[in-house]
């Protein structure tokens, strides 16, 4: 009898428990912040390019490098110029400033 009694306890707890599943909220705010990318790049003939970008770009360490293009930098208060150049299949980028020292 105690079993019976005991059961019927337990399923009468079970059944008068209320699930809450559906009655989760989230509160959660976003905030979006949109900024401005600061970086422009301008492009630049090859022939425009200053002398001693030039000079470093016929260097030895940098001759076997075919330049394909190139864009004049301005990131906030720095300023280089970005060569794209290419040899047989690879292709990179070169920065270099208006001295012709290389940017890291």
């Amino acid at each position: 009898m105690k079993k019976v009694i005991l059961a019927a306890a337990a399923l009468a707890m079970v059944g008068l428990t209320k699930v809450k599943a559906n009655s989760i909220s989230h509160n959660q705010h976003v905030a979006v912040v949109a900024s401005q990318d600061s970086v422009q790049k301008t492009p630049v003939k090859l022939e425009d390019l200053p002398t001693p970008v030039k000079t470093a770009l016929a260097s030895e360490a940098l001759k076997v490098w075919t330049p394909t293009s190139a864009f004049l930098v301005k990131s906030g208060t720095t300023e280089y110029y970005q060569v794209n150049v290419k040899k047989d299949a690879e292709e990179k980028y070169i920065k270099l400033d208006k001295d012709g020292k290389v940017v890291q």
